[in-house]
């Protein structure tokens, strides 16, 4: 018989200790954080006591105060021990006959080395072959203690202790299980939890196996969960058994490591003394799903069993006689394999990852033990090694790293990793004394090509800004994707200012250049804003959102440019917040709202012939507000839906009221925006107003923009039909802007074109426009569609436009907003009947 595997191989160093005066909940919490089972009281370099998990069934937890006692006073003296050297085998006896579950492992001084534990011995006896022999029933232990889920922790430990248990199985209701161990008491007794019940205590769920399920399995699952103890379920999936490591060892470890040992190291004298165990053992290495390789002394390969072949393509045949060296990869060197060497001779065994070739040529990664087998007179004369691929562990590793802090779209950094990027760029520049910049990228008009085209072109359209992006910078610079399309670029190690405008403008380039997508070319552009360290801000979150603050500015001041993040920006932001938090209150309220009514003018007669209804805002403290400052923030922040309802209902107050005083009010009309329009009860809302303030038929009707209506324009056909019928007039505002076909305008139940402003302004200036507004008009007329010309604001604009067929005139030349009553005292007569 060779020399046993001694005890100090797999005893666990990093030794937990404390003093005798060590509060236990603070002994406990070190324990839990650790994940260690035994607590070490030490003095003068002596281990005078141990207090372990097990040890917590004997608290009170329904005396918070013994949570709080000296460790001296609840620990286990004298401290149980073993001897460096001893072999495992003995260990394992020991264990069985003491029933302990801790040895303190000493030199022959009597210091402490270190701690094994019988979880220790029985993840090293070998037992792999064996486990996959016997089935859970046969090592479990039947009639689990079973605790109903209202107990209290102090109730269960007493029930835990009284039975012998180390675990039980706790009843949450509606056949959920969890379970209460003694780790979990450590835990109690770190951070007590009063008197809470144990439902809400217990770890969930209960994993579990079948009665029938191969020990291995049972094994694989303890280790990978890291758990201590399973669930044992019978046919009718009834707990009918607990199976922990402890069961696992019961006696049959000894025997089995004894007989595995006499197979492999005396093979010649197994022959002679009993062929069936021979064939047990070349059986149990047969099954085995790990590969094995058996060398002689100087390494040459005598035996690989099939799952060897399996992994790695060589059969015996084509192994024996040649060295491991066969499946050599190249990636590790010769410090590599010498050091490997160098701790297999002096410990007698090496565990670790290793890259290896197999026949076909394909790399794989494996999880390999080599272990030096001695003959009597102590010289080695065998090498065993046992190996795994682990290549797919790795790779969904990866993978789930990759999800973690990457893109899936894109494959760029995102927001996680940009952080980790950042914070380390401040600490390396700061210690530089260097700069570095973060500049925040928002394409423009990104939502009318998801529109316009769809979500797949969208997401092609990010993929190739990406690479475009990517293209202008530094190898180690960092480009990240935070969401939709905003975009981050962190610029390391910045000498000048003029080195990220620089860079800003060949961005700026790269974005604006002609996309190709689905056969169809189009441009967009990007605003971006820049934030520099030290200058703006000294933290991550400061840096993105100074770049944020600055590209708000770029995207205010005309897109498609980049702004430097000035100081005042902060206080824009500040104003933004507070205006926006006034416009929440007055979305709730309504003080301060009124409306205004723009006329619309026949152009040959000079009768008014409708008005645009026009919300105004007056805040008690802020005073008016511009709608271009009130309007895109509600509809940023989704308060437009609340201020449109309000406006709808002053509309229609303010008519009634007209109609009450015997007036002839003209037809209004309501800007509608997207969210307001897709909407899904709109008619049925617009048909209560009507019922509700008693107005003619298609008193009120709506203006909407192109982007609207291109947006599910069958949808939209269906919504403008049920506005119709209820007589309202539908315009199509600011025409002539979108990105659209015209093929649309036979298709939708439009009675109204507005043709853009940009496009009257510009008739003296540009024959495009002219051009555009005779192209326009004269669609319209074909269709039967009104045309109105929006923006006039001189005499020579409107005689420009009686070359054309407009019908109606809108613009401050005709007719400014003004309240309702200056509307009334202006353009209103009095109703024939009245």
């Amino acid at each position: 018989m060779t020399q046993e595997l001694p005890v100090d191989r797999i005893m666990q160093t990093g030794l937990l200790t404390c003093r005798r005066h060590t509060p236990l909940c603070e002994a406990a919490a070190r324990m839990a954080d650790r994940r260690c089972s035994a607590m070490l009281v030490m003095e003068e370099g002596q281990a005078v006591g141990i207090w372990t998990e097990h040890d917590c069934l004997s608290i009170d937890f329904d005396d918070p105060a013994a949570l709080n006692v000296p460790i001296g006073e609840v620990m286990s003296q004298p401290v149980a021990s073993l001897r460096q050297g001893t072999p495992m085998g003995e260990a394992a006896l020991r264990f069985a006959s003491e029933q302990r579950r801790h040895f303190l492992i000493v030199d022959d001084h009597g210091r402490p080395q270190g701690i094994i534990t019988q979880t220790d011995v029985a993840l090293n006896q070998g037992l792999e072959p064996y486990l996959r022999l016997r089935e859970v029933s046969g090592a479990m232990r039947a009639r689990p203690l079973v605790l109903a889920c209202e107990l209290s922790l102090g109730q269960a430990v007493r029930q835990m202790k009284r039975g012998g248990c180390d675990a039980a199985v706790v009843d949450c209701g509606g056949r959920e299980l969890g379970i209460l161990t003694e780790r979990d008491m450590v835990r109690f007794v770190a951070r007590h939890p009063g008197d809470t019940p144990i439902g809400e205590l217990a770890s969930r769920p209960l994993l579990t196996v079948r009665e029938s399920d191969a020990l291995i399995h049972a094994r694989d699952l303890l280790i990978d969960h890291r758990v201590r103890h399973l669930g044992v379920l019978d046919e009718q999936d009834e707990v009918v058994g607990l199976l922990g490591f402890r069961d696992m060892l019961a006696g049959a470890e000894h025997l089995y490591l004894e007989d595995l040992r006499h197979a492999l190291e005396q093979r010649d004298q197994a022959l002679a003394q009993s062929r069936h165990n021979l064939q047990l053992a070349e059986r149990v290495i047969d099954s085995s799903l790990e590969g094995i390789i058996i060398t002689d002394e100087q390494a040459c390969i005598e035996f690989v069993n099939p799952a060897f072949t399996q992994m790695t393509g060589y059969t015996l045949e084509e192994a024996a006689g040649r060295t491991p060296a066969m499946l050599s990869s190249g990636r590790q060197d010769a410090a590599f394999y010498r050091e490997m060497w160098d701790t297999l001779r002096a410990h007698g065994y090496w565990r670790g990852e290793i890259w290896n070739r197999r026949k076909s040529g394909e790399l794989y990664l494996e999880l390999l033990t080599i272990t030096a087998i001695h003959d009597d007179a102590g010289e080695v004369c065998n090498y065993a090694a046992l190996f795994n691929d682990i290549t797919h562990i790795r790779e969904n590793e990866e993978r789930v790293r990759r999800l973690a802090y990457y893109d899936p779209l894109t494959g760029l950094p995102n927001r996680r990793l940009l952080d980790d990027r950042l914070e380390l760029a401040i600490r390396h520049a700061h210690r530089q004394e260097k700069r570095l910049a973060v500049i925040f990228l928002d394409l423009d008009h990104f939502k009318q090509v998801n529109d316009a085209l769809g979500h797949a072109a969208g997401d092609e359209l990010l993929l190739k800004v990406s690479r475009r992006l990517r293209s202008h910078l530094r190898e180690d610079d960092t480009l990240a994707r935070l969401s939709g399309d905003e975009f981050i670029v962190l610029l390391n190690e910045v000498e000048e200012l003029d080195e990220v405008t620089r860079v800003a403008r060949r961005l700026i380039d790269s974005v604006s250049a002609p996309f190709d997508i689905e056969g169809q070319v189009f441009r967009v552009g990007c605003s971006l804003g820049i934030g520099l360290y030290p200058d703006d801000a000294a933290s991550p979150a400061g840096l993105v959102r100074c770049a944020d603050s600055a590209m708000y500015q770029a995207k205010q001041e005309g897109r498609n440019t980049y702004r430097l993040f000035r100081a005042e920006m902060h206080q824009q932001d500040a104003d933004r917040l507070r205006l926006e938090t006034a416009l929440r209150d007055t979305a709730e309220t309504g003080e301060g709202l009124e409306v205004h009514f723009q006329p619309l003018i026949h152009r040959d007669s000079g009768a008014v012939h409708g008005a645009e209804a026009l919300l105004r805002w007056h805040h008690p403290s802020l005073g008016p507000v511009s709608p271009g400052e009130f309007i895109p923030l509600a509809e940023r922040s989704g308060l437009i839906l609340p201020l449109g309802e309000r406006l709808l209902h002053l509309v229609a107050g303010q008519l009634r009221r007209w109609l009450g005083q015997g007036l002839a009010p003209p037809r209004i009309a309501v800007n509608l925006s997207a969210r307001e329009f897709w909407q899904a009860d709109l008619v049925n809302r617009v048909r209560r107003l009507y019922r509700e303030y008693d107005l003619p038929a298609g008193q009120i009707g709506f203006e909407l923009t192109e982007s609207v209506l291109l947006d599910k324009q069958q949808k939209a056909v269906a919504i403008l039909e049920g506005l119709r019928e209820l007589g309202c007039r539908l315009a199509i505002d600011d025409f002539g802007t979108g990105y659209s076909s015209l093929s649309y305008l036979q298709e939708l139940p439009v009675t109204t074109i507005k043709i853009d402003r940009s496009f009257i302004q510009g008739l003296a200036e540009s024959r495009g426009s002219a051009a555009i507004v005779a192209g326009v008009t004269g669609m319209a007329k074909e269709l039967g569609l009104r045309v109105v010309a929006e923006g006039v604001e001189t005499q020579e604009q409107l005689d420009a436009l009686s070359r054309y067929h407009v019908n109606l005139i809108q613009g401050f030349f005709t007719g400014r907003p003004v309240p309702a009553e200056q509307f009334a005292q202006r353009y209103l007569t009095r109703c024939a009947w009245a």
